[in-house]
């Protein structure tokens, strides 16, 4: 439901087009579309490719909208747009996801160069995710082609997609703090330096990397318009363009993550949880949920394979979970892919070093403690890595625990005691009273000074406790 809110805030992150913006209007997504973006939208309306994407779920709902119902936005055309559950990025995607929405881009693209459609670009940003499911989301991208011009979103395709998923699958890189590092993703030259030698003759290295780096060099002083004049006398055509696409998707395709081992992956196994550790943790997290009265967005921290996040999912619209081990992830979300679960998102994330702003004055790309204010936040063998594992104050831990969940909203939180077995084997690497404040009266004080604490259960291992709090409201 839409909030009384009505004042025009735009996007931080929706500036580089000159000729859209986007905007919000309380929980409303609108798009402002100047005289020829309008005009680019009449025509995609009317497309029945355009119609069929939407009706698949494949770009994201949008309608026109009377800028006579709205406060002043300066634009003559307006379009509402459906709102995303949880703005992610590139970098907090694990490879299956970034392969999966690298595949819909160009599914987008293909069908649109079919109808006499092109894309304006081809970044990563430009989608989304329902849960497990990419949307795209740039509906002012689309514009009519013109004939003999290459894809202008060939580059920011590589940079963005492309090239991240190559240094996973060739050479077993993470690439995940590349995207974080460069909004703009990795360059060519960078890849060139990495795939050298006999790496040159990895599958899509010689045209994307080498021969498209090569073409950037030799046509770095000439205009964009020469460039595409060149092309038309070479006789590049709207079938070449198709032909490009379907080989970048066969490309993509092919790629996969490399096997590698994880000690996460198996935590659920080696976490030292009794069966009945288990069954009274799952039975309070299901009342915790349950009690917040059908949640619109639950975040889960430190979420593993999902277990929790699976419960919470049955009460609440969208589930953010989030973990910081990237194959743990992708084991994840290739499970909720095979289900077709579209509640939960699964995320990679360090949360002792989660996603800064970034891009254009460091709010191009909001933080994700901006984005995340959650109805319930899951907190569940957390504290520990974070206090003792990273070093992080005990105060410190709860205030950011706290600060994820918005007023009236709840956290549930597990202290795990200095005696248990995984709390000694962290405090065993660290030099010897290092954190005297890590004890359990200390932690429920500084809970009740932050939260109203509605109940307490101590798990029957007898070293671990759960907590149910409000926070604010």
């Amino acid at each position: 439901m839409a909030t009384s809110d009505t004042r025009i805030r735009v996007e931080p992150g929706s500036f580089r087009d000159p000729a859209n913006r986007v905007f919000h209007a309380g929980d409303e997504v609108l798009r402002g579309l100047g005289p020829q973006a309008a005009a680019d939208w009449r025509a995609l309306h009317a497309a029945d490719f355009f119609t069929a994407l939407l009706a698949e779920g494949k770009v994201c709902g949008t309608e026109l909208v009377d800028p006579a119902t709205l406060p002043d936005t300066g634009w003559t055309t307006v379009l509402r747009h459906e709102r995303i559950p949880f703005v992610s990025h590139p970098y907090e995607w694990s490879f299956a996801m970034l392969r999966d929405a690298a595949l819909l881009h160009l599914e987008i693209l293909r069908r649109a160069l079919s109808a006499g459609f092109t894309t304006k670009d081809g970044s990563a940003y430009n989608l989304q995710w329902r849960g497990s499911a990419p949307v795209f989301i740039d509906i002012g991208s689309f514009e009519p082609i013109r004939e003999g011009e290459p894809w202008a979103g060939y580059r920011q395709f590589c940079q963005t997609l492309l090239y991240p998923l190559m240094l996973q699958a060739h050479l077993g890189l993470d690439f995940q703090p590349w995207l974080r590092a460069q909004v703009d993703g990795i360059e060519p030259e960078q890849m060139r330096r990495l795939f050298g030698g006999a790496r040159r003759l990895l599958p899509g290295v010689p045209t994307h990397v080498h021969l498209h780096g090569a073409m950037q060099a030799r046509n770095a002083r000439t205009s964009t318009s020469d460039v595409r004049a060149q092309l038309r006398a070479a006789g590049y055509s709207r079938e070449l363009a198709l032909a490009t696409v379907r080989g970048l998707a066969k490309l993509v395709r092919r790629l996969d993550r490399r096997a590698d081992g994880s000690h996460w992956a198996d935590y659920q196994r080696t976490c030292g949880y009794t069966a009945q550790d288990r069954a009274d943790k799952e039975l309070f997290v299901d009342e915790a949920v349950a009690a917040a009265g059908a949640p619109r967005l639950v975040l889960d921290l430190g979420a593993n394979d999902g277990r929790y996040a699976r419960i919470a999912a049955r009460h609440a619209a969208q589930v953010v979970a989030v973990e910081q081990d990237p194959a743990v992830v992708d084991a994840l979300y290739r499970a909720l892919r095979v289900e077709g679960d579209r509640r939960i998102l699964p995320l990679v994330m360090d949360l002792a070093d989660p996603s800064p702003g970034g891009g254009w004055r460091g709010v191009e790309r909001a933080a994700f403690a901006t984005r995340a204010r959650a109805d319930v936040v899951l907190a569940l063998a957390v504290v520990h890595h974070l206090a003792i594992g990273r070093n992080v104050p005990l105060p410190e831990v709860v205030d950011q625990l706290v600060a994820y969940v918005r007023p009236g909203g709840r956290l549930v939180v597990e202290f795990v005691h200095p005696e248990d077995a995984m709390a000694r084997r962290l405090l065993a690497n660290k030099p010897d009273g290092l954190f005297p404040d890590y004890r359990r009266v200390e932690f429920e004080r500084l809970l009740a000074a932050r939260c109203r604490v509605e109940r307490r259960r101590d798990l029957p291992s007898g070293t671990r406790t759960l907590y149910q709090a409000v926070v604010g409201g």
